[in-house]
């Protein structure tokens, strides 16, 4: 009896140690499995044993070939936009490539482009002076420039209106919709205030008179903010008595600003010197120059009849430009200014055009 019992409890014991030692067994293997589990689900998808794993080359970059047109990347080519006159003062347009020379820093160039821009997009942005001073002319300009706008735009153009006097307002963003534009003008308002944050402020500015004009500034704001991102034939019509008070930008910087993104600026002169006194010669003589140094027109005009026989001429020569392009022979991309010649042969035209450029850094 005594050695069944002891039989019993030593197969019982070994039963226990068995268990045990699988107990044990099965802790070690899932103690292994988990680690790996955990490793796996951190890499990513496990691939298919029998495929083998795939090396990752560094790629090449593709080469893209370019265009005919496209091979002179390094090199800008320089846009003038000219207007020929006669002796009596009438568009000439019946010229021809060899009818041009070109000179920059006294250098002739090679012309590469020449065309007659009558059917080529245009982009305008129409600046209305709202000081005080404008008082009693602001409603003959509304309906000139609603006039302008309707003999002047194609569906291929755009048009902007900016309105400035103690600060600059877009009122109307680049868009081919008259009603759009008109609506703009319309609203235009003596005196509405400013700056508007979609087209740019000028901080510190301080106007040192009753009728704030930041006129200096709405160029600059315009060339820099909006039409630096247009492409083609772009023009400023300004419609002002030329006169800035508290403007952050100086004349300068305005006509800078126009030069490096090709902007023509044409002004309205809505002004007589015999009641401004000497501040009337002050705005001619910066219109004067704003004009000259970008290839623009200034038209002096006082009434609705002169604003419209303004607006008329410049929209025939808006449509009658001469559209020469170069490829400077100095092409050093180092920003500095280069003075531009153009003449016709015979000599006897009188051509407008912008009297240089910046080059690009």
């Amino acid at each position: 009896m005594k050695r069944r019992e002891g039989e019993l409890a030593i197969a019982t014991l070994r039963v226990r140690n068995l268990r045990f030692v699988l107990g044990f067994l099965f802790l070690v293997a899932l103690l292994g499995f988990v680690p790996g589990l955990l490793r796996a689900q951190q890499v990513g998808p496990i691939q298919p044993a029998n495929l083998p794993q795939q090396k990752t080359k560094p790629q090449k970059p593709v080469l893209i070939p370019q265009a005919p047109g496209q091979l002179r990347v390094q090199v800008s080519l320089v846009h003038l936009y000219a207007t020929v006159r006669n002796k009596h003062g009438e568009l000439v347009t019946n010229l021809t490539k060899d009818n041009f020379k070109v000179y920059e820093n006294g250098v002739e160039q090679k012309i590469a482009y020449f065309n007659l821009s009558k059917n080529l997009p245009l982009t305008i942005a129409l600046l209305i002076d709202t000081s005080g001073s404008q008082m009693d002319l602001l409603p003959g300009e509304q309906d000139a420039a609603e006039e302008f706008l309707r003999r002047i735009l194609t569906p291929r153009d755009l048009a902007m209106v900016v309105g400035f006097d103690f600060g600059v307002n877009m009122l109307a963003d680049f868009t081919n919709d008259r009603q759009v534009l008109d609506d703009a003008i319309e609203h235009t308002r003596i005196n509405a205030g400013g700056p508007a944050p979609d087209i740019g402020a000028t901080p510190g500015t301080v106007p040192s008179g009753p009728n704030g004009t930041h006129f200096y500034d709405a160029v600059y704001l315009t060339c820099e903010n909006k039409l630096t991102q247009q492409a083609g034939r772009k023009a400023i019509i300004a419609l002002t008595d030329a006169q800035d008070y508290g403007s952050h930008y100086t004349l300068d910087q305005a006509i800078e600003a126009a030069q490096k993104t090709d902007t023509v600026v044409h002004v309205v002169l809505a002004a007589e010197p015999s009641e401004y006194g000497y501040l009337g010669y002050f705005g001619r003589g910066v219109a004067e120059k704003l004009t000259k140094e970008t290839g623009g027109r200034l038209i002096p005009a006082r009434s609705g009849t002169q604003l419209d026989r303004a607006f008329r001429e410049l929209a025939d020569e808006l449509r009658s430009q001469y559209v020469i392009g170069y490829y400077p022979s100095d092409s050093r991309r180092d920003g500095t200014y280069r003075k531009i010649k153009l003449v016709t042969t015979p000599k006897k035209y009188k051509v407008l055009t912008r009297a240089g450029y910046y080059a690009p850094y």
